[in-house]
């Protein structure tokens, strides 16, 4: 007669739930998530729909046509939020562009020569504590325009963590690797272009990844103030329109600001990781 061995319980287990091992590294987000959704439900009906619209309502108050067409074009400012998000993100890559371009320029050359960093150092530290929607008005008493002063409030916000990472990079820079360089008497830009450029690109993207964030929420703030079209001008278009269903459509606009962030935020930080391993 033949006995068979038992199976194991940890065995056993593992067969009856396969899933496990696929599930686990979603679980945290499954319950985190889900918990901020059922809060905000209760929350909602506690002080009422009309107030606070939950999830549930959200998505049904908007699945036509904000969910289900984000790209529809009815002519004008009347636009899903798909081509709102993309008007914004135009006036984003421009201002954040040059900031960005003009911004590690400064930077390098604050950190690079000590006396005119340490002379700028409180223009900069002024400059970097005004508000962004402060320059608004004056960049449209010099512009004339609110496609352009929105770009300008762009810039002007992303520029200074751009310029003081930058700055700092370089200045962090270990003195054995500039006293290397004066012992093989490397030129100036063979030491900018061995020494400096990789030595200081974490900093440099530390500062592009705070800028993209800044940059993201001053287009927003300027396009409720005055532009045509862009998602903070669909919000506050919403707003001033009232309805039934005007928060439920704050609402997911804020939310589809809240991804296209992070979405640029991980951009940002996916570039600097591969151009840090020289691109491999």
């Amino acid at each position: 007669m033949t006995l068979t061995p038992p199976v194991s319980r940890p065995r056993r287990a593992a067969a009856a739930r396969p899933w496990q091992p696929a599930l686990k590294p979603v679980l945290p987000y499954l319950i985190c998530i889900g918990g901020f959704l059922l809060v905000w439900q209760c929350l909602s009906l506690l002080l009422g729909v009309g107030r606070l619209p939950g999830p549930v309502n959200v998505i049904a108050d908007t699945w036509d046509p904000y969910i289900s067409q984000p790209f529809f074009d009815e002519g004008g400012t009347s636009k899903g939020l798909g081509w709102q998000i993309l008007i914004s993100l135009q006036r984003v890559a421009l201002g954040y562009g040059l900031a960005a371009v003009v911004g590690i320029s400064i930077g390098g050359l604050l950190g690079l020569n000590r006396f005119i960093g340490k002379g700028l150092d409180p223009v900069i530290q002024v400059l970097r504590t005004v508000p962004p929607l402060a320059w608004f008005p004056i960049s449209l008493m010099v512009f004339q325009d609110a496609n352009t002063s929105a770009i300008f409030v762009i810039f002007i916000t992303a520029i200074w963590p751009i310029i003081i990472n930058t700055a700092v990079g370089i200045r962090e820079i270990p003195q054995d690797y500039t006293n290397v360089a004066r012992v093989l008497r490397l030129r100036k830009s063979d030491y900018i272009r061995n020494i400096v450029i990789p030595a200081t690109v974490p900093y440099v993207f530390t500062g592009l990844r705070i800028s993209v964030g800044l940059a993201w929420l001053a287009i927003v703030a300027a396009e409720m103030l005055k532009a045509d079209g862009g998602i903070g001008y669909f919000i506050w278009d919403a707003y001033n329109a009232g309805g039934d269903s005007s928060s439920s459509q704050i609402i997911l606009a804020i939310l589809y600001v809240g991804l296209v962030g992070l979405a640029l935020d991980r951009l940002v930080a996916w570039a600097g990781r591969l151009i840090a391993r020289g691109g491999q």
